[in-house]
C-alpha cells in the first residue's frame, strides 16, 4: 500500500501520534553527535583515524585492522556529511514509520540500508587506495609523477557533473516525495530495501565529490562542512540543479591547476 500523504498534510490535521517529534528530531541528534566526534578527533590530532595511507603503511597496524578502523570512521563521516542532505527523505520515512507498530525499527532499517550502500563505496575506495599506493611503489614513473593522480581525480569528478547519470540521480534525490510514493511499502524489511534503493541514487549523485575528498585527503576538518553544504544545496535547494555544472567547471579548473602547479595546489589542500 503506497503512502498517499506527506507529513505537512498530517501536521495540518493534527492527527500525529505522540512521539512523532521525537522520532523526527533524533536523526539530527545523530548528525550533531557525529560532528562533535569529528571536531574532537581533529582537536586532539587523531587524524590517523581518517588517513588510510598511514594506516596501511604502518607496520604496527595490520591491513584488516586498518580497514576496520577506517570503516568505523566512515560511518561517522556518513552520518555527519550525508544525512543532512537526506533529511527530507528521512522525514517521510519517520512519518510513515510512525504509523506502524515499530516506528523506531522502521527508521533504523532505512538508515541501515542507506548506510550499507555508502559502506560498500568506502570499502571499494579503501581497496582502490591500497592498490594505488602499491602501484606507485612499484612503478617508478608513476612515483615520480604521483601528482597526476590528484589531477585525474579532479577531472573524473568534474566530467561526471555533466553526465546524464548525475542528473538522473540528482532528480531522484531532489524529489523525495515522488520517490517515496513509488517505492515505499510497509514493514521493516521493505524499509531496509527502500534505504538501499535511496542509497544507490544518493551514491550516484555524490560519489564523485566524496572521491575528491578521499583523493586529496580527508584528515582536514575544514573541507567537510564545505562539501556537506554543497551537497545539501545541490540536492535540496530549488535551484540546486544549477550548482552541478558550476561545480563541474570548478573541478575541471582544479584539475588543470593541479597539472600546471602540482606543488602549490597540493600545499593548498594540505
Amino acid at each position: 500500500m503506497l503512502a498517499r500523504h506527506v507529513p505537512d498534510q498530517e501536521e495540518k490535521k493534527g492527527q500525529r501520534r505522540p512521539g512523532y517529534q521525537v522520532h523526527l528530531q533524533w536523526p539530527w541528534l545523530l548528525v550533531a553527535c557525529a560532528w562533535m566526534v569529528l571536531v574532537l578527533a581533529t582537536l586532539t590530532h587523531q587524524t590517523f583515524l581518517s588517513i588510510t595511507p598511514l594506516l596501511v603503511a604502518s607496520q604496527r597496524s595490520a591491513w584488516l585492522a586498518a580497514l576496520e578502523v577506517f570503516l568505523l570512521c566512515w560511518q561517522i563521516m556518513t552520518v555527519a556529511m550525508m544525512l543532512p542532505s537526506n533529511m527530507p527523505m528521512i522525514k517521510l520515512v519517520v512519518y510513515a514509520g510512525h504509523k506502524q507498530q515499530r516506528p523506531t525499527a522502521v527508521i533504523l532499517a532505512f538508515l541501515a540500508g542507506y548506510g550499507t550502500i555508502w559502506t560498500g563505496f568506502a570499502l571499494g575506495a579503501f581497496l582502490g587506495d591500497t592498490l594505488l599506493h602499491r602501484l606507485v611503489r612499484q612503478w617508478l614513473w608513476l612515483a615520480a609523477h604521483s601528482w597526476l593522480i590528484g589531477a585525474v581525480t579532479f577531472a573524473i569528478a568534474g566530467f561526471f557533473q555533466f553526465t546524464p547519470l548525475k542528473r538522473r540521480c540528482l532528480d531522484a534525490c531532489r524529489t523525495p516525495q515522488g520517490f517515496f510514493l513509488h517505492y515505499y511499502r510497509k514493514g521493516i524489511e521493505p524499509a531496509w530495501r527502500l534505504g538501499l534503493r535511496h542509497g544507490v541514487f544518493c551514491l550516484g549523485c555524490c560519489w564523485a565529490l566524496m572521491l575528491v575528498m578521499f583523493g586529496v585527503g580527508i584528515g582536514s576538518l575544514r573541507r567537510w562542512p564545505a562539501l556537506t553544504g554543497v551537497m545539501v544545496i545541490e540536492k535540496n535547494h530549488a535551484r540546486g540543479e544549477r550548482l552541478s555544472p558550476l561545480i563541474g567547471v570548478v573541478l575541471l579548473l582544479l584539475a588543470g591547476l593541479w597539472l600546471m602547479h602540482p606543488v602549490w595546489l597540493r600545499m593548498a589542500f594540505s
